[in-house]
């Protein structure tokens, strides 16, 4: 099964009454808080998910930006979406699939059967589909999750990982070269990573491209079938969306959810610049 749902699918899904929860996961880094475009308009029937607050946590720099939720809190804000034992969840953002990639990830680490609506909100509006301003608050759920964690690195980890595995910095390349740091305190990459920006593989509209080209997109990276290989970004999101779309070829990959947030702000860790790994 694909970790997609076309708009159509979505519309059929919801007119069937089917078992099915629908979060709006909006956060961009120029606009982290989606609530306000959500209000404007959303998919009937989908909660509001924030995932500063939901989908990570907060502490110390050296933790980066977004770290991992414990699962007990997944599953609290899981159950206030008023997801059911046996509900399927759809995600959608309007951000390419980037900020629901961090919930199907994590979510799928919990054993939920989760998918990321292709396009998102714009595919939807696109389709003359109807939009809804309320804010929904479902009666609370009582999904029990599994444990998360197994799919995430250490930053000890992630450090190893190149000498057996390809690591990818999937950040814009000239954050990955160095050039330019707008967030952290150092600019670079981890040495021994491998920069592949994961808006390489989706079209202007957020969908992604058939999957030949992807496969050869990764393979220009060196990841194949068979490859060891994990993802980090600036702060454990949009790597998240890496590991999606190479879920949807058939590759496993790791996610290092500190990501260069927790590498720059962690005393003693090299720092590689330029554009080889």
């Amino acid at each position: 099964m694909s970790n997609f749902v076309t708009v159509a699918e979505l519309s059929e899904l919801l007119s069937t009454g089917a078992p099915v929860r629908v979060i709006d996961v909006r956060w961009r880094l120029d606009r982290p808080d989606g609530r306000p475009d959500y209000l404007a308009g959303h998919v009937p029937g989908a909660v509001f998910v924030p995932l500063d607050t939901e989908l990570s946590t907060h502490g110390e720099p050296s933790e980066g930006r977004h770290p991992l939720p414990t699962t007990a809190e997944l599953q609290a804000s899981a159950r206030r979406w008023g997801l059911r034992q046996g509900d399927s969840v759809v995600a959608y953002d309007d951000a390419k699939g980037a900020a629901a990639a961090r919930a199907w990830w994590l979510l799928r680490q919990a054993g939920v059967d989760v998918r990321v609506l292709e396009g998102g909100i714009r595919a939807w509006r696109d389709a003359g589909l109807e939009v809804a301003t309320d804010d929904v608050t479902p009666v609370e759920g009582d999904v029990v999750l599994d444990g998360i964690g197994a799919d995430a690195l250490t930053i000890d980890e992630a450090a190893a990982f190149p000498a057996s595995g390809v690591l990818l910095d999937v950040r814009a390349p000239e954050r990955y070269r160095g050039e330019v740091e707008p967030l952290d305190p150092q600019a670079g990459h981890i040495p021994g990573a491998v920069n592949l920006p994961t808006v390489l593989h989706f079209d202007s509209a957020g969908r992604i491209l058939d999957h030949d080209t992807v496969r050869a997109t990764f393979a220009q990276a060196g990841v194949t079938e068979g490859a060891a290989v994990a993802a980090y970004c600036g702060s454990g999101v949009t790597a998240a969306h890496t590991a999606l779309v190479l879920d949807e070829i058939g590759i496993a990959a790791k996610v290092f959810p500190g990501s260069w947030s927790q590498w720059s702000n962690t005393p003693g860790r090299p720092v590689a610049v330029g554009d080889q790994p």
